[in-house]
């Protein structure tokens, strides 16, 4: 598993979701950290909101950026651990064609170096919706490395082998 130098760069639109009812665009440090490694990796940061853990709300963004043909996948933070007001993952229920499931289980695969057990009460996940991919990573700063260090920056890199998310891209609408 490596990346393929001598395959071109294909930088993906990323739009970038923080879930929270407490934090702001000003103190959102772990947005802060995803934006810095995706516009690092030499992604295009196409959109970055807030938005409270409602699922209507959610909802409502991720509709917005999937019939958005400026975006071609979405990640959020927050909103995907096991308190009444976390609901992310049932937002993306609401939007979802397909599930990915393998990010949630990968995710919480190598959580466990970082947390332990804990891992078991992430609800990390991803799914498909109209031909956007949407990644749901939990909030911790910790959480945002993980997922985008060890899955996403290697899944979002179109160089990455044997593999990746970007190659599939043009045929993700096919019927």
């Amino acid at each position: 598993m490596a990346l393929d130098e001598s395959l071109p760069f294909k930088p993906v639109r990323i739009a970038l979701l923080t879930v929270t009812d407490t934090r702001t665009l000003a103190d959102d440090s772990s947005g802060d950290l995803l934006a810095a490694r995706i516009t690092e990796a030499g992604h295009e940061l196409a959109a970055r909101e807030i938005s409270h853990d409602d699922r209507n709300e959610i909802a409502a963004h991720l509709h917005r950026w999937i019939d958005d043909e400026g975006i071609d996948c979405v990640i959020t933070t927050g909103g995907t651990g096991l308190t009444g007001r976390d609901v992310t993952p049932e937002a993306l229920d609401r939007v979802k064609d397909k599930d990915i499931p393998g990010f949630g289980e990968y995710f919480r695969y190598i959580s466990i170096a970082s947390i332990g057990t804990s891992t078991i009460q992430s609800r990390a996940c991803a799914v498909l919706a109209r031909g956007t991919y949407i990644f749901a990573l939990p909030g911790s700063t910790g959480a945002v490395k993980d997922g985008w260090d060890q899955i996403l920056a290697l899944q979002l890199d179109s160089r990455h082998r044997p593999c990746n998310f970007v190659e599939l891209m043009p045929r993700l609408r096919e019927r």
